[in-house]
């Protein structure tokens, strides 16, 4: 098969007439921060509803667990779906004309909070794991001295957990990134919807796709890299990291 390669679509910027390069890195650009600020919403919601799973309390442990079943079980492109196109119909007329006219890229703020509760509901087992993880007789011992049931959860149980699901917590990153890709279905402009885009205007698929998964590979590799240092400093000697997931 002959391909004549040209490379000069990605690589040329001011001197051409379109800047694809340009509108590459405008999409890695806003694949990062749908990524990093999908992750906030996952850890943080995931963390509360994984320390609401091994809570004593019978009904915290039903909601927690309908909340994982619910967001784990449904397809993310469907749930994508519903939370752009459906959710804002539901609601009192004034809000969901505010989400569908007034708030500034409502297609961004969508795949955010979509893929954050998406991945959360991951994030609250991999939580829920880490804390069970961890031998009761710290917990014990920890009451023993007079800590409340709260206290040991935010300065035993934590604090513990979080260290041992350092593996786990990357993949689920890696996930976010590599999803984020979905949210071109409801028009956001990350890297595959960028990639795409070009790709039609030129017709150099192969060019335009090689770059997109190589910097795919380049964000991924950096962040296995900067984890493996972070997981080696806070790892709990004599124990065993949990693999990712």
């Amino acid at each position: 098969m002959k391909y004549n390669w040209n490379w000069n679509v990605v690589l040329c910027r001011s001197e051409c007439a379109q800047p694809y390069f340009d509108w590459i890195l405008s999409g890695l650009g806003w694949t990062l921060v749908v990524s990093v600020m999908a992750w906030l919403i996952a850890f943080s919601v995931g963390s509360v509803v994984g320390v609401a799973k091994t809570a004593e309390n019978r009904g915290l442990r039903l909601v927690a667990k309908g909340y994982v079943e619910l967001f784990r079980n449904i397809p993310l492109l469907v749930q994508m779906f519903l939370w752009f196109y459906v959710v804002p119909e539901l609601l009192p007329k004034v809000a969901g004309h505010f989400l569908k006219r007034e708030l500034p890229l409502p297609e961004y703020w969508t795949a955010i909070v979509c893929l954050g509760l998406y991945h959360a509901s991951r994030t609250a087992e991999q939580v829920r794991a880490g804390i069970e993880a961890i031998p009761r007789g710290q917990t014990l011992a920890a009451l023993a001295l007079g800590l409340t049931r709260g206290q040991v959860y935010r300065y035993v149980l934590l604090p513990v957990s979080y260290r041992i699901i350092v593996p786990p917590l990357t993949s689920d990153f890696m996930g976010i990134f590599k999803n984020s890709s979905v949210a071109l279905t409801i028009g956001v402009l990350e890297l595959t919807a960028q990639s795409r885009q070009i790709a039609e205007y030129t017709f150099n698929i192969f060019e335009i796709f090689t770059v997109a998964t190589v910097l795919y590979m380049l964000v991924t590799l950096i962040v296995v890299t900067v984890m493996r240092y972070v997981e080696k400093k806070v790892r709990i000697p004599g124990t065993i990291a949990m693999g990712g997931s």
